[in-house]
């Protein structure tokens, strides 16, 4: 919503992977235990500041599971507004699928990208699903009719009717996939800004009625012989001086708790994406997620760290970059084990960070220079690879930006297909090319696609005709250009059926 305009108000206004479950089957949990689902939406907050409020039963959920902070995106993707933000957490997936790109929700494609609610409707109708919210768009409009039970929070009841409403539904009926949200942080986000005295009071009154809900679960008397997955998480983050909806790294924070049978207590991650929330409640379930619904969210419970996340450890501070805080850690040039960086085309000078391709993170990365498109980075997760012309071209340079990116070898069979899967997000201008080669026991390396115009962030997916003979496959990503724009590149493997 606007950073103007408080969520009170529009209460008011308002009312006139390819993944599937499979793979759980073999964890070991009870098999006799019913799986359950309890989403919990805290609307604007910040987790940096629910550990500023030392909030008790927020810090216990962190204390028992995962604890995942994540970042979103921001325009032209979609404004760090409410209806995206819930909206692709709901679905599972991003703005360019589900298209809401306001609070009004207009274009949205529910038809094609459902709530995890009705997805679970359609695939098991005997369980029970129940929305409660105190923003009413979400249980009337990202929520749809399949759901057995929505309920729109009077405004005059706000939190404290939807926090009595969940318990209420826990105590006294049998659900099986519950989702809550939570408005009032966000509310004093608006009035007072994220770092007042009153958004802290908010994340704490939030905290108890966390609690409230958590008790609730954890009286029901069969709560021994069922098995909960609580998440916890928000659709955006705020400013100190108030607001939301910009490309400000704050207003673009969210996070997960979550805690579950798989989840390590007092774990924390980084690969954890917005998209998430959704997924992992569909696979707890046991509901076997179709490569067709093209989620973008996979589950928490399936973690797939690739090689560039190993990094994370040996990421350092900036060097001549000046809009990324000095205390923020996320760039290395060193590649992983395997992996190696050819510079000797590259030119000399420029930005140190950026000369050749490098080992970043979002929150590092997106810093350098906002309101570039690099905030729609949104499928690379962790630590992925950048190449990035424009940034190296800001300090005193020679040459051209000319940096190729060499995988480790993959072994295939050859004679058959293989596929070469990736995330990439590349923002071109002439006479920028980005060039994917591939080289069979490193003989002459073959071209099998080049980017010569804008390719938003996607997961892509090439079809190599592997030679007879041939037991190994190596992946090259050449990048060229000067002062022009970047390429990114994450979660690189080969893989033959």
């Amino acid at each position: 919503m606007s950073s103007r305009v408080s969520r009170r108000s529009l209460l008011v206004s308002a009312a006139a992977l390819a993944v599937s479950a499979g793979p759980l089957a073999t964890v070991a949990r009870a098999a006799a235990k019913t799986p359950k689902v309890l989403v919990i939406g805290l609307d604007g907050a910040l987790l940096s500041r629910v550990k500023d409020a030392a909030a008790p039963h927020l810090g216990a959920l962190m204390a028992a599971g995962l604890t995942a902070p994540s970042s979103i995106y921001a325009n032209p993707l979609a404004p760090t507004l409410s209806g995206p933000g819930w909206s692709t957490l709901i679905t599972g997936v991003w703005p360019d699928r589900h298209q809401v790109k306001d609070n009004a929700f207009t274009g949205a494609r529910f038809d094609l990208y459902p709530d995890f609610l009705t997805r679970v409707e359609t695939a098991k109708p005997a369980l029970a699903t129940y929305a409660v919210s105190s923003w009413a768009p979400i249980t009337d409009t990202v929520f749809s009719t399949k759901v057995d039970t929505r309920v729109s929070t009077p405004a005059a009841e706000y939190d404290t009717g939807t926090t009595a409403r969940a318990v209420a539904r826990l105590r006294d009926a049998d659900p099986d996939a519950m989702f809550v949200h939570l408005d009032n942080i966000d509310h004093a986000g608006h009035s007072h800004g994220a770092a007042s005295a009153q958004y802290l009071d908010a994340v704490r009154t939030a905290d108890a009625q966390v609690g409230e809900i958590v008790a609730a679960v954890k009286g029901r008397p069969r709560y021994a012989a069922e098995d909960w997955l609580i998440m916890v998480t928000a659709d955006h983050g705020h400013t100190d001086a108030g607001g939301h909806g910009g490309s400000t790294l704050q207003e673009r924070q969210t996070f997960l708790i979550a805690t579950g049978p798989t989840l390590s207590a007092g774990s924390v991650r980084h690969d954890v994406k917005m998209p998430d929330v959704a997924a992992s409640a569909l696979a707890h379930l046991g509901i076997a997620i179709d490569p067709a619904w093209n989620l973008d969210g996979r589950p928490v419970q399936q973690p797939a760290p690739d090689d560039f996340d190993a990094l994370r450890g040996q990421l350092g501070t900036r060097v001549d970059e000046t809009g990324i805080p000095a205390s923020v850690v996320g760039f290395t040039h060193a590649p992983p084990a395997g992996w190696s960086v050819d510079n000797s085309a590259m030119g000399t000078g420029g930005v140190t960070e950026w000369r050749g391709w490098s080992f970043t993170t979002d929150e590092f990365w997106t810093q350098s220079q906002r309101d570039q498109n690099r905030e729609c980075n949104v499928r690379a997760r962790n630590v992925f690879a950048v190449a990035d012309g424009d940034e190296w071209s800001d300090k005193s340079l020679t040459g051209t930006f000319d940096s190729t990116l060499v995988s480790p070898a993959f072994p295939v069979t050859g004679g058959r297909a293989a596929t070469l899967a990736y995330t990439t997000h590349y923002r071109h201008e002439s006479p920028q090319k980005g060039e994917v080669l591939v080289s069979y026991d490193d003989g002459a390396p073959v071209t099998v696609k080049t980017y010569t115009a804008d390719a938003p962030s996607r997961a892509e997916a090439l079809t190599l005709q592997v030679p007879a003979g041939a037991t190994r496959a190596r992946v090259r990503f050449r990048y060229t250009g000067g002062n022009n724009w970047y390429w990114v590149i994450d979660g690189v493997k080969i893989s033959q059926v």
